[in-house]
């Protein structure tokens, strides 16, 4: 028999069956679960601090120190995160060059709490910045480079046109253009609304945070989610209770269903005794447990969201330091800014493949994006160990 004859032979014969004695990884009991425990703030920063100014009290998370002479790196969460979504890139860029990380808390936000937390204003928002790098360093402040994603992006615009910060060397923005924003404004609503309101556990917000899209980093997803949801019965952050206990850890698998989705259990039910339709009850009563919600409602500041954006583009491009812009897509710039960048006004780069939360989503490439701008400015010096794929601009 010929090659070609097996060859159609086999073809024709059915599919072998497997061996049972080696399952496949997919078959049950084999299939990789994903880990949505939440992690400490102390795997990635080195400590945390709360400041005190005459508006309230900062939470404030610092790298550990680098050469006396690095800059610090002063980094502005979105609106409804919180500091600790900068905590896998604060890690990695702190491997590749010199430098410090001050990640902080804004105002309505994760442990900070201060007089008028309902003030969001973009003037108040860049006067803390001011107020919390004086209450830290007073007169003697490193060089600072503002870094800031979404809603933080636009307040490192604002706080650098207003001048509150004298050593400052260069402003970072990620994912936030006016044109767009503007844009999104009219669905934000929308969008809020479509969240759901309440979860029943840490491990319960952090799938979600995964499976919406919010964060694609699984990783980056367990240190930050906690820092924005807050316990209903003792209004503390969930961050205030990790680390959690083996038995909160080794919880069965999460299940999702949207909030407002209905129980399909009524043919279930209807063949019942009494006694099985009062466990599905209390089964259901459990399921329907809610312990925790969002830190901050966003909905209740639209107020100040023209604030934040309007003139945005105008502004950066006014800044007289050296400018990046870090985008999840090219079509996100408005003209503005397209101009701007031909006439060499600021660098611009692009992650495609990623999400909002960009910082989030590939913390080393935006380390890598940020580590190159600065050594190209000179604004900070490679570690040891500092080996890393250097970006170009894009345009």
């Amino acid at each position: 028999m010929s090659n070609l004859q097996r060859v159609m032979m086999k073809s024709r014969l059915p599919p072998m069956c497997p061996n049972p004695r080696f399952p496949k990884p997919s078959d049950r009991g084999f299939r990789r679960q994903t880990d949505y425990n939440p992690l400490m703030w102390d795997g990635f920063f080195a400590e945390k601090k709360d400041i005190d100014t005459n508006q309230g009290k900062f939470r404030v998370y610092l790298s550990a120190p680098s050469e006396p002479d690095a800059p610090l790196l002063v980094l502005l969460h979105g609106g409804g995160f919180s500091a600790l979504s900068w905590a896998h890139f604060s890690s990695e860029v702190t491997k590749l060059i010199h430098c410090q990380c001050l990640a902080f808390d804004i105002r309505g936000h994760g442990d900070t709490y201060t007089e008028e937390e309902d003030d969001l204003s973009a003037e108040r928002l860049a006067t803390d910045v001011g107020d919390v790098i004086q209450a830290l360093y007073g007169e003697f402040a490193p060089p600072i480079i503002l870094m800031g994603h979404s809603m933080g992006g636009a307040i490192c615009v604002h706080t650098a046109i207003m001048q509150v910060l004298p050593t400052l060397i260069g402003v970072v923005v990620i994912d936030v253009v006016e044109g767009t924003a503007l844009e999104a404004l009219a669905s934000m609503q929308s969008f809020l609304r479509s969240r759901p309101s309440t979860f029943k556990s840490i491990q319960h917000a952090i799938e979600w945070c995964v499976r919406s899209g919010q964060v694609r980093n699984v990783e980056s997803a367990r240190i930050s989610m906690p820092g924005q949801i807050i316990n209903m019965e003792t209004k503390k952050l969930a961050t205030n209770e990790l680390p959690l206990t083996p038995e909160d850890t080794s919880k069965e698998k999460l299940e999702f269903k949207h909030p407002n989705a209905i129980a399909e259990d009524a043919e279930a039910t209807s063949s019942c005794t009494n006694d099985d339709e009062a466990k599905l009850s209390q089964a259901a009563a459990q399921v329907n447990l809610r312990k925790y919600a969002w830190r901050i409602d966003l909905s209740k500041s639209e107020k100040y969201w023209q604030g934040w954006f309007s003139g945005l583009s105008q502004k950066f491009l006014d800044i007289h330091v050296p400018k990046l812009l870090l985008l999840a897509g090219i079509d996100n710039l408005d003209r503005a800014l397209t101009v701007g960048q031909m006439q060499g006004k600021f660098q611009l780069q692009v992650l495609a493949r990623c999400g909002h939360a960009v910082h989030e989503d590939r913390p080393h490439e935006v380390a890598e994006v940020l580590a190159t701008y600065l050594i190209r400015n000179k604004f900070a010096q490679p570690t040891a160990d500092g080996q890393f794929l250097k970006h170009m601009p894009a345009c």
